[in-house]
């Protein structure tokens, strides 16, 4: 009896894997709550909280990734926020205004910007679903909406065992 070799049909077909984890910017996280600036909770006084800025060693945010919010239900002015923009922004690897999760979707706004879609269009594409780090489904939703203009179709999983998410219809021209 002859020997069928094994042959690995994943391996050997045009389908991309694309690891989200891949795209996940390594530098710390940090939240900066501008409630810690306000007088007696409800105030920010424009002097003591530019003096503070001033005197502020803003590069111990060197290299990291900033929320700035405010935990307090105080009217903060815009401007606070853009002054300590302003302070951040020659250390931090990048500064925005609100919690985590919208630290995390501009993190991988960014870094799935970087992909080059021409390497594929029109191929199948696998977004792979587990992993070690904690990936917010934002970024899957973004890299969805990046991919699905481009590619021939969009699954989820592992190339050997995925759920097909969305395929290109293929138009026949008569």
């Amino acid at each position: 009896m002859e020997e069928k070799e094994i042959v690995n049909r994943v391996a050997n077909s045009s389908i991309v894997t694309i690891d989200l984890e891949d795209y996940y910017h390594k530098g710390d996280r940090v939240r900066y709550d501008i409630a810690q600036h306000l007088y007696q909770g409800l105030i920010l006084k424009e002097m003591d909280f530019r003096d503070f800025v001033k005197e502020h060693d803003w590069s111990l945010y060197e290299g990291k990734n900033i929320a700035l919010f405010c935990s307090e239900d105080a009217i903060v002015p815009t401007w606070a926020y853009m002054l300590l923009t302003t302070r951040l922004q020659p250390y931090a690897n990048k500064v925005v205004f609100g919690g985590l999760d919208v630290l995390e979707y501009a993190l991988f706004k960014e870094a799935l910007s970087q992909i080059d879609l021409k390497e594929l269009e029109n191929r199948p594409v696998v977004v792979k679903g587990c992993g070690d780090l904690p990936l917010s489904e934002s970024a899957f939703v973004e890299l969805t909406s990046l991919l699905q203009p481009v590619v021939k179709s969009i699954m989820y999983g592992e190339a050997c065992s995925s759920v097909p998410l969305w395929k290109r219809v293929r138009v026949v021209n008569n």
